[in-house]
């Protein structure tokens, strides 16, 4: 198999190791989001991009699992990470108060609840229910 110069050149630049860090793994991930950001790629890049992925795959499955969280649990990870207070949900659940035991588990997430707050986060209302 003849391997073109163009591949040695990227080989080069980058040399495709064993991700050991998170360091490392977030310099793989800039090469390969820089590669994504190109659009078109030949096959050469392709075929490099195929092995940082496959280093990062490798890499991710050897780390700690990330716990599953859904319903209440992922709704209060939402609001922090959307920067969102207990007030910005009263569209949705009619009251502040009904967002309070939602949140306090005195209530439970309806359906209706659910659905809307999928809209409202632009997720799949599957995320709030367990996998």
């Amino acid at each position: 198999m003849l391997i073109s110069n163009d591949y040695i050149e990227l080989l080069k630049s980058f040399p495709p190791r064993p991700i050991t860090s998170e360091e490392e793994l977030r310099e793989t991930q800039k090469v390969i989001d820089s590669l994504l950001d190109k659009g078109k790629l030949s096959k050469e890049e392709r075929d490099y991009l195929h092995v940082l992925a496959a280093l990062v795959y490798d890499y991710e499955q050897k780390q700690e699992p990330i716990p599953d969280i859904y319903g209440v649990e992922l709704l209060k990870v939402l609001l922090e990470e959307f920067d969102l207070r207990q007030k910005d949900l009263v569209p949705i659940f009619k009251t502040e108060s009904i967002v309070s035991d939602v949140l306090s588990g005195k209530r439970q997430l309806t359906t209706r609840h659910i659905e809307e707050l999928a809209k409202f986060f632009h997720v799949s209302p599957a995320v709030f229910f367990p996998g």
